[in-house]
């Protein structure tokens, strides 16, 4: 099975390419301008639908033969398309069914994109033959290097209750729990009157007088993120049973998307690629984009991934879309590749002149070609051309973060002791602190070997059936960190009895008896001064050391951080939401006596890469100077962008961007 774009030369740099939208004139200039700027990978027909299948059953493919053959002759690879994540308006004008609902019962409408339901047996038998046609025409074109499939999956449909969805719902849950009894049992329904005694009284959770069954809610996450996997692997298959030599993939929005359940998505395909757009008005966008960099290596199990889209500048549907400052393309493209990516791809070539996304930048903005946006485009498509030998090597972290969809879609349910907490926010205040520190960090899901990894943190791990890998983890001499809304449920959404945190009570040597979630903007302060925000809780050590306790508040003088020796390793709990220098510091200790080095930290980022040149083993130091101060780091070796050589420390421009093959010394 090929796993990467075939037959593209060095790392991936490119964009959406969509003809479609200009005058063929304009094609040439193109072609030409890509050479300009060393793009040698495009994504082609993402939205073409309407104009390959221009009426059900008849195709023209003419304009498309063009553009791969234009590509081609211009030595440029193509990502193709099978153009099926915006059904044509003939398409739902004939059948009104195909047609998402919403909770609400409100059927939506062609004019935009994503209007398709994801059980409609209409709409996957027109997608499945697009994707067929589309692989017969061109599977001994030279073109495609690999095929892309739909396009960001549930961007904007994530969940469909129509009554199609709702016989899919019933078929998916026979399948999962078999029996009535046994679903009646997971969810739990002896709550509220809600006990089903036939299939068909189930329903999609559709607007009801008050709040739904958390285990309804659970499992209709399931099933949603399944059933669109379902629609991505019918066209896969086709693609691969027709073209077995192009690899395929679809891109994902790892950081900010909790629609799918992604570690169950990227097993599916050929290579992981990903979309990330970083927020204007976010003074630490940066650290943002490296979040999703390393999720989204994680879900690549550790393998080279694609960067599909980012923006060369503003975005269009930001409340306010900030330009990019000078550089800030640059510093964005190297940080993906400083964590794992072998190829950048902007969303889009040529900024459009009409539709929705008018205003979003480009490689060639609406000024052309004379400008900072395209000038800085032809220097990275430079510099990248003389980083090949990057192409194939990985990241190695020695601290890891677990993550996990399910949790999130728990705890994004309503009826929970606080609204004030979101688990993706949680989880990027680790992740920040461990950026602070200068670390590098895998993401792994839950059940994951963890032996390979000094420090493991596991933020809000809420639903757990199994708490024996971490049990292992810690015994065999690792070090954990837990917080606060782990293990109180199992993935059924029932409550662990015996106090909190449930599935961790005995591992921690902790207890929990009740929640005491701050009020909206209270704060608190620990004993060691570290101030708390969101979340206390009344916590009794039952076993662990106290590290620091309550100060003020409603719970003075209660444990709220702990430390537990286990077998060869050691179990920390944080019982409460440390914020700033509070959360900073215990993630600095517990990175000390875990024997994990710290980097320079600071506004200056470094990440390595291993792999081989000509047989023999390499690292390549990777670093990006976001701050307005040059930096100078330890290192000796080749810096690939200049020739320069460094013979015990390298110096990093303020704003600038070291890629330096390192020598022992």
């Amino acid at each position: 099975m090929t796993t990467w774009p075939t037959r593209v030369r060095g790392l991936a740099w490119g964009a959406d390419y969509n003809p479609e939208q200009w005058p063929e004139d304009v094609w040439d200039d193109d072609v030409e301008l890509m050479r300009r700027a060393g793009v040698n990978l495009v994504s082609v027909a993402i939205f073409s639908w309407a104009l390959l299948e221009v009426e059900e059953g008849r195709y023209e493919f003419g304009w498309l033969d063009r553009v791969l053959d234009r590509l081609h002759a211009g030595g440029i690879r193509v990502d193709l398309a099978t153009a099926t994540a915006a059904p044509p308006p003939w398409l739902t004008t004939a059948y009104p069914e195909v047609l998402p609902e919403t909770a609400d019962g409100v059927r939506l409408s062609h004019g935009s994109r994503q209007s398709y339901c994801p059980s409609s047996p209409v709409y996957r038998a027109k997608a499945v033959a697009l994707a067929r046609a589309l692989a017969e025409r061109y599977r001994d074109h030279p073109a495609p290097a690999a095929w892309h499939v739909n396009n960001e999956y549930g961007c904007h449909v994530p969940r469909c209750y129509c009554d199609r969805c709702a016989v899919a719902f019933r078929a998916w849950l026979r399948a999962r729990h078999g029996t009535l009894d046994a679903l009646n049992e997971a969810w739990g329904t002896a709550f509220w009157s809600q006990h089903y005694t036939s299939w068909e009284q189930i329903l999609p959770p559709r607007a009801t007088p008050t709040s739904h069954n958390p285990g309804q809610l659970l499992d209709f996450d399931r099933f949603s993120s399944d059933a669109l996997l379902e629609l991505f692997k019918a066209e896969r298959d086709v693609l691969r049973e027709v073209t077995p030599d192009v690899p395929v993939t679809t891109n994902f929005m790892a950081a900010g998307f909790s629609g799918l359940d992604y570690w169950k998505w990227a097993a599916e395909v050929d290579f992981v690629s990903n979309d990330h757009y970083t927020r204007g008005e976010d003074a630490e966008r940066h650290i943002d984009l490296a979040y999703s960099a390393d999720l989204v290596r994680g879900l690549a199990g550790g393998r080279p991934w694609l960067l599909m889209e980012h923006s060369t500048s503003a975005v269009n549907w930001q409340p306010r879309n900030i330009a990019k400052l000078p550089g800030e393309l640059r510093r964005n493209s190297y940080a993906h590749l400083a964590r794992g990516a072998d190829g950048t791809l902007f969303f889009q070539w040529r900024q459009s002149r009409a539709g929705s996304e008018r205003y979003h930048s480009a490689m060639v903005p609406h000024a052309g070609p004379d400008t900072k946006v395209y000038r800085e485009v032809e220097r990275v498509g430079a510099e990248y051309g003389r980083l090949a030998e990057l192409v194939g090597s990985t990241v190695a972290a020695e601290v890891a973060v677990v993550f996990d969809w399910e949790s999130w879609w728990a705890l994004s349910q309503p009826n929970h002791p606080t609204g004030d907490f979101a688990y993706p926010e949680h989880v990027f205040a680790h992740y920040r602190a461990l950026w602070r520190a200068g670390v590098t960090v895998d993401f792994v899901p839950p059940g994951a070997d963890l032996s390979g990894y000094r420090l493991v943190v596991v933020p809000a791990l809420y639903a757990v059936d199994d708490a024996t890998p971490y049990e292992r983890y810690v015994e065999g001499g690792g070090h954990l960190l837990v917080t606060y809304l782990s293990g109180i449920t199992d993935t059924r959404g029932h409550v662990r009895l015996g106090g909190y945190p449930g599935a961790f009570r005995e591992l921690l040597g902790v207890r929990t008896e009740e929640f005491h979630p701050l009020g909206a903007g209270r704060a608190v302060a620990l004993d060691d001064g570290s101030p708390v925000a969101v979340w206390t809780e009344h916590l009794h050590a039952d076993g662990a050391k106290v590290l620091a306790s309550y100060a003020d508040g409603p719970l003075p003088g209660v444990p709220a951080v702990t430390r537990n020796e286990r077998g060869d390793g050691v179990a920390w709990y944080v019982g409460c939401g440390l914020v700033g220098d509070g959360l900073d510091r215990l993630l600095r200790a517990a990175l000390d006596q875990a024997g994990v080095a710290v980097g320079p930290g600071g506004d200056v980022e470094v990440v390595r890469r291993r792999g081989e040149v000509a047989g023999t083993a390499v690292s390549w130091l990777v670093a990006v100077n976001h701050g307005s101060g040059d930096a100078e780091l330890p290192a000796a070796g080749v810096e690939l962008l200049s020739g320069a050589r460094a013979a015990g420390s390298v110096v990093v421009p303020a704003g600038g961007v070291v890629v330096l093959r390192e020598e022992e010394v």
